[in-house]
């Protein structure tokens, strides 16, 4: 008999010490819990959990094959946009959706919150495309894209956080793992949301589609800025383009031919003017508008 267990009996009841015999043995002969799967294994590559939060075990998916989310309008949360208060800070999330790029650090979370419910009241999924934000819009779509290695996703905005200091963004295991950093837990990104035409305005699109005249531009010299075969999209990338030239004074206007939705600036008194704007553009834009006549 061990020595503990000696002693042990000295003080208990023949039956105690004959129990405690029994759970010794038993413990003896147990065998050892499995370890979990280290994410360097999962991953193949060196490394391991970030912060013990990634699968206890192998992925259920294939993390290679989960696609992107799928951006659709959706109503705004009724409960999920309201300002609020963490760690004494108060952050107000936008009640709209609007352009928004800016450049930060991003995190991940996985199996401690897995299954759990997030800020939108779903229940978060660490292998779906979603992420939290402070202040974006819930639910609404973002462009998220590793500074480090070009790798992008889009994700789908479903709860709030981080909250840590120094952080911009925590995406899910899976976006992380398809970002390249599920690993060493923390990237350099860049987010930017993806802004999509409400009802109305998608019902205004429709009706203005049909009413473009192809002769509302007069003979000359334009620039062609590009060309869709949505009047939605055309809009949107009109809007684009506006913004990033805010110094343009000509109308950009959109014209219709045959099936295409074409954007046109001008016109210019000659092919030389013409080209000296498209340079100016190309300059800012990092593309060449082309120099059409009409």
């Amino acid at each position: 008999m061990k020595p503990v267990l000696y002693a042990l009996c000295l003080v208990l009841p023949l039956c105690g010490c004959a129990e405690l015999q029994k759970q010794d043995k038993a413990q003896q002969a147990a065998p050892a819990k499995p370890a979990s799967i280290p994410l360097a294994q999962l991953l193949r590559r060196p490394g391991g959990y970030y912060k013990d939060d990634g699968p206890d075990g192998p992925p259920p998916v294939d993390l290679d094959a989960i696609p992107d989310a799928q951006p659709k309008p959706e109503p705004l949360n009724p409960h999920a946009n309201d300002p609020y208060v963490v760690f004494g800070k108060e952050y107000v999330p936008e009640t709209g959706f609007s352009a928004h790029k800016k450049q930060g650090t991003a995190s991940w979370y996985g199996r401690k919150f897995h299954g759990q419910r997030t800020w939108s009241g779903e229940i978060y999924d660490m292998y779906a495309m979603t992420a939290a934000h402070p202040t974006l819009p819930i639910p609404s779509y973002a462009r998220v894209t590793n500074l480090q290695n070009g790798k992008t996703v889009v994700v789908r905005i479903n709860d709030r956080g981080p909250f840590s200091s120094g952080r911009m963004m925590d995406v899910s295991f899976a976006a992380a793992y398809r970002l390249g950093f599920a690993e060493s837990g923390i990237a350099a990104v860049e987010v930017e949301s993806i802004v999509l035409p409400t009802p109305a305005a998608r019902a205004r699109s429709a009706a203005a589609s049909d009413s473009i005249p192809v002769s509302a531009e007069t003979a000359g010299i334009y620039l062609q800025l590009g060309a869709f075969s949505s009047h939605a999209n055309a809009e949107s990338f009109r809007d684009n383009i506006r913004k990033q030239l805010a110094w343009l004074k000509q109308p950009i206007q959109i014209q219709k031919h045959g099936t295409l939705f074409r954007l046109h600036l001008g016109p210019y008194p000659n092919r030389g003017a013409a080209n000296a704007m498209a340079e100016k553009i190309r300059a800012e834009l990092d593309f060449k508008p082309l120099v059409i006549n009409k």
